[in-house]
């Protein structure tokens, strides 16, 4: 199984990210009547602005989407469409799962009384993640013209539109009077960019420490360009403020993901170096196998334990309380244990049961990206030297059979 281990670290990586930034930035704050209303500590604690840029790791995924789409499109025995349909099923099931399970939750806790504000948070917050699927269901079906485009033409040459679609449009956002809604387009066109890193990387584009250097710096040089234009800092949105760089991404998400793209491609040798120790490698591996769920079911859990515990009457903090200083952070770590177990638990129960392939082979439900590629067989009559020996395959327990074939010349 021909996988990279250090994409698959960052993909890990990318994944850990989204999931804590998520939950160390969205406070679910208890009404006096029982419900719950959605709150930020970065609105409270804006120095904690540049953690964000740590925890903002979608860059990441899509750069790893692009690797693992790539590889995976190359090693395919099939046709392209019937990978394609592989692929989005991988994709869309665990979203089908997630909208049965949360709209059957969401009917019983209507009939038991939960608060409409309670109600509106939980569906809000369930339901937002789902917007990566369009994007990338969008790019994983152009995987092969990306490809034939980035060795055309290179992967600069590629990514320079997409760059240039989102530089209009957030031009176009401080020009235009407030209010005026603009076509969704950045959100296909920043995060092209960095699965053409990806899609390059698979292909063999971008290796060795001078390809990683440069985006790292180049990326890193853009982030204090824009910062100093006036583009806020938080990677995420903060409510209340006039202008979001995650909705709809903008430029220095852009450079952001450059940046880390590069960070990521220059750690590859100590990312090896740490997978090769038990503990992380299996880490790795089971995030890696439960990506998407994991993704989809980590607000759905966040939302579940802070409205039962609330129902205990007791406001906790870190779960209840405004989140309006350092405290509430560091009450909200104490929590995280507690969700990472609950989200563990679903996880794994929501798993499917792996399937062995005819013959003994892997798991077949395990991602194409890491397809096995074609065994070598040897046939005298039509290949090889004239030299070569006849190689006789015998079972332990069968004693003549290893007789005759102790008798063969080796």
């Amino acid at each position: 199984m021909n996988r990279d281990r250090a994409v698959d670290a960052l993909r890990a990586y990318a994944i850990g990210g989204v999931v804590l930034g998520h939950w160390l930035v969205t406070g679910l704050v208890l009404n006096g009547d029982g419900g719950l209303h959605q709150a930020s500590p970065l609105t409270a604690l804006p120095d904690l602005a540049p953690v964000t840029w740590v925890l903002q790791t979608l860059g990441l995924f899509f750069f790893t989407a692009g690797f693992g789409s790539t590889r995976s499109l190359a090693r395919y025995p099939g046709s392209p469409g019937g990978w394609l349909a592989g692929r989005l099923r991988r994709l869309l099931l665990p979203m089908v799962a997630l909208l049965g399970v949360g709209a059957a939750v969401l009917l019983a806790a209507t009939v038991v009384g939960t608060s409409d504000d309670t109600l509106a948070v939980a569906l809000r917050l369930a339901v937002s993640p789902l917007w990566f699927l369009l994007p990338l269901v969008i790019l994983v079906a152009v995987t092969g013209p990306l490809r034939a485009a980035v060795r055309r033409w290179g992967v600069a040459r590629c990514g320079i539109p997409a760059v240039a679609v989102v530089a209009v449009a957030d031009l176009a956002v401080r020009l235009l009077p407030a209010g005026v809604d603009l076509p969704p387009v950045t959100v296909l066109a920043a995060w092209a960019v960095p699965y053409l890193l990806g899609v390059a990387h698979a292909d063999g584009r971008l290796e060795g420490r001078r390809a990683g250097g440069a985006l790292a710096a180049g990326g890193a040089v853009a982030l204090a360009a824009l910062l100093a234009l006036g583009y806020p800092v938080s990677a995420v949105g903060v409510p209340g403020a006039g202008v979001s760089n995650l909705n709809p991404p903008s430029l220095l998400i852009v450079a952001l993901a450059v940046t880390q793209v590069g960070l990521g491609l220059l750690a590859r040798p100590a990312l090896h170096r740490l997978l090769t120790r038990p503990l992380p490698g299996r880490a790795v591996t089971a995030v890696n196998r439960s990506a998407v769920r994991i993704y989809l079911w980590h607000q759905p859990v966040l939302v579940a334990v802070t409205a039962l515990t609330a129902r205990g009457g007791l406001t906790l903090p870190g779960l209840h309380t405004t989140p309006d200083g350092p405290g509430w952070v560091l009450a909200r770590f104490c929590w995280l244990p507690l969700l990472a177990a609950v989200l563990v638990t679903i996880v794994r129960t929501g798993r499917p049961v792996a399937r062995l392939q005819p013959g003994g082979g892997g798991v077949a439900d395990r991602s194409a990206e890491c397809v096995p590629s074609t065994p070598q067989v040897y046939d005298h009559r039509r290949s090889g030297p004239p030299d070569l020996q006849e190689v006789i395959a015998v079972r332990d327990s069968d004693p003549p059979s290893r007789g005759r074939a102790d008798g063969q010349p080796r």
